[in-house]
């Protein structure tokens, strides 16, 4: 029990925040994913835009192409890379 507790402490000292800015481009993590059924489709979906964050973490993200807003769990969106950096729009 106490080993456990260590071990939790200590990977949550490890953890960083994710911080969105808006603009800033994203893709969206899959979580319904059925790993046998076309094994090798994305897991993630995007790029997307960030429309507007929220304090406690959570995201408003936008489609492109159907310009869809909806608000996700801050832990979903990954940060989109071209070219080695952050896109911010």
């Amino acid at each position: 029990m106490i080993y456990k507790g260590k071990a939790k402490t200590f990977h949550d000292a490890k953890l960083s925040r994710k911080e969105f800015q808006v603009g800033e481009k994203v893709l969206l993590l899959n979580s319904k994913l059925k790993l046998f059924l076309g094994k090798l489709n994305s897991r993630s979906l995007g790029p997307l835009m960030v429309v507007k964050t929220y304090q406690h973490g959570a995201v408003e993200i936008k489609f492109f192409t159907t310009n869809k807003i909806f608000k996700v769990n801050g832990h979903k969106p990954k940060h989109f890379y071209e070219r080695d950096q952050v896109c911010i729009v």
